[in-house]
Formats: C-alpha cells, structure tokens, sequence
C-alpha cells in the first residue's frame, strides 16, 4: 500500500487502487466453495434449518478424522451438559463427531460453549442468570431445574438431588449454588421437540 501510495497521484486515487483484494477474494471462495465445513442450508422446513444452523463438528481443518477417532472422542462427556445435546448425532461413522448445540447453549469471546444457570443464595433460588463455561461449572453444586421449591423459591427438603464436578449427588440446599434454568436445557432444539423424552427408551429417542 506504501509504495502504490508513493507511486500514484494522491487526487484520483479509489481503493481499489492501493488494495489488491484478489488475495482475500481467493480466500473467501476457498473456504465456501471447498471447505469441508462448507455445505447449502437445509431448508426443507424450518427445524432442518435451525438444527443446520446449530451443528458443531470435530472433523475438518485442524480437527479429526473419521479413521482415527475412537470411542474416547466419540462418547458422551460430562462437560456436555447443557452445551453439547447427548441424542442428536447421526448413526454410522460420523457418530459423536457430528453434534448439535443444546437449546440454551451459547459461545463465549474465547470461543468455549457456555451454558445458562439461575444463582441460588442461601437455598433460596433467585432470578440472576449466570452462563458458565465447563471448567467454572466444575467449581460449584447445581440443583436440577425440577428441584421442589416453595412459593417464595427456597429449596424445600433435607437433601436435594446435585451435580458437583460432573458426578450426581444428594446436598443440603444451603450447598447449593446454582439451579438449572429448565428441564430442556440438556438436549438440542430437534430432541426437545419430542414429546415425553423423558420416558422414551434412549435408542428411541436418537431415532
């Protein structure tokens, strides 16, 4: 840009004179007309569309490939809670590869998915939204979005049913520091469409 600027006469100049965007033109159409993350939108209804539009993959440029990816990669994580849906993946070798966002699930500035709790106080469930990342999550105990609550939105019982660092446990609700924001907030925009999931049989429901 320097030396065109010193070249060229400074009064007619556009730019277009001074930048040569062939470079990041070529780039561009590289990445949507090559790219293996690059495909049309599904439209054929508006779930297609929304279920398109929240796909996450581990395949790709810089990613894994289906040859070498083994059950570890494939299988359900704790840290998917909330962010990554447990059902929606498709069968056969894209399995656990190919994942879909859960309904609440957002990214954060550094690109890490975060997922939306309400703060407890003291037992008592207030309106404060929090989204935290998987390692925060790990810091706290979280009730689940069924748990009993009075009609002031204090913890009812002696013990309530708990996630801490990824395993289930039973707490006194003055433990208790988050509470789920809804009893959907695990699965993806398709699964939570399913009526009853709750009592289908886990290989229904990925159908």
């Amino acid at each position: 840009v320097k030396e065109r600027l010193n070249q060229a006469e400074s009064e007619n100049l556009m730019p277009h004179d001074l930048i040569n965007a062939k470079p990041v033109s070529a780039a561009i159409k590289e990445f949507f007309g090559s790219s293996q993350l690059s495909q049309f939108m599904d439209q054929t209804n508006p779930l297609s569309e929304v279920t398109h539009k929240r796909r996450v993959s581990a395949l790709g440029p810089g990613g894994l490939t289906r040859e070498r990816a083994g059950f570890e990669v494939r299988d359900v994580h704790p840290t998917h809670y909330g962010r990554v849906c447990p059902i929606e993946t498709p069968e056969g070798p894209n399995i656990g590869l190919i994942n879909s966002l859960s309904v609440y699930a957002r990214t954060n500035d550094y690109g890490f998915l975060e997922t939306p709790y309400r703060r407890v106080i003291d037992g008592k469930v207030t309106e404060e939204i929090d989204y935290l990342s998987a390692i925060e999550e790990g810091r706290y105990v979280i009730a689940q979005a069924n748990a009993d609550l009075d009609s002031d939105g204090n913890l009812i019982g002696d013990l309530v049913t708990c996630r801490e660092k990824g395993e289930t446990i039973m707490a006194t609700p003055d433990r208790v520091q988050y509470m789920d924001v809804a009893t959907g907030q695990v699965v993806s925009v398709a699964a939570s469409l399913i009526p009853f999931l709750e009592h289908d049989d886990a290989n229904r429901a990925l159908m």
